[in-house]
């Protein structure tokens, strides 16, 4: 019951997070020179508020990065456009990303690519992230908790590695698991 009360409540903010969503697209992504459709419909179409805390959901479409607990933030809505449009992704890839923090990035990720395979450092963080994709119907990503800078060799090699964490360089095992030809 709680469940269904939870989507009747969804369905009710439905209009406003789209407009949300669609003001966040307009002004901070094309208005700064983002160009692929695709990613831009990704963006609109995904609930960023549902991947922020309860507490600063009004604030989920502003242009800035937000706590998501654990000392961690999801990625302004600009640095999440920025870093997928530069993998110029076509559909048919199988993306690694490092760092998957509360999820939203690989829930854009879903949309434009066959599989995204997300490694979180952090366990709660981890499970929370693969509830929710999950629960949204995001089932092309797959989670996992572990140190990204290792990789996961288990589904390598992958078309492209995307880095949401920052490291001083870029792991050995990352470029190891990268395709030839590959973006990072």
């Amino acid at each position: 019951m709680a469940r269904e009360q939870r989507y009747s409540e969804q369905s009710a903010d439905t209009l406003l997070w789209k407009k949300k969503a669609e003001k966040m697209v307009e002004e901070q992504l094309i208005k700064r020179g983002i160009s692929d459709q695709r990613l831009l419909e990704a963006m609109e179409n995904t609930p960023r508020h549902l991947f922020v805390p309860p507490s600063i959901r009004e604030y989920a479409y502003h242009d800035g990065p937000l706590s998501i607990g654990e000392e961690q933030t999801i990625s302004q809505p600009y640095v999440v456009a920025i870093m997928t449009e530069s993998l110029k992704l076509k559909g048919d890839e199988r993306v690694l990303e490092i760092g998957t923090g509360s999820g939203y990035q690989a829930a854009i990720l879903s949309q434009l690519v066959d599989t995204c395979y997300t490694i979180e450092l952090i366990e709660s963080l981890a499970n929370n992230a693969s509830g929710l994709l999950k629960e949204l119907g995001y089932n092309n990503v797959v989670v996992r908790a572990g140190d990204g800078y290792q990789g996961w060799p288990e589904h390598a090699p992958y078309d492209c590695v995307i880095i949401t964490a920052a490291p001083e360089e870029i792991p050995p095992k990352l470029i190891e698991q990268l395709k030839i030809g590959g973006k990072m």
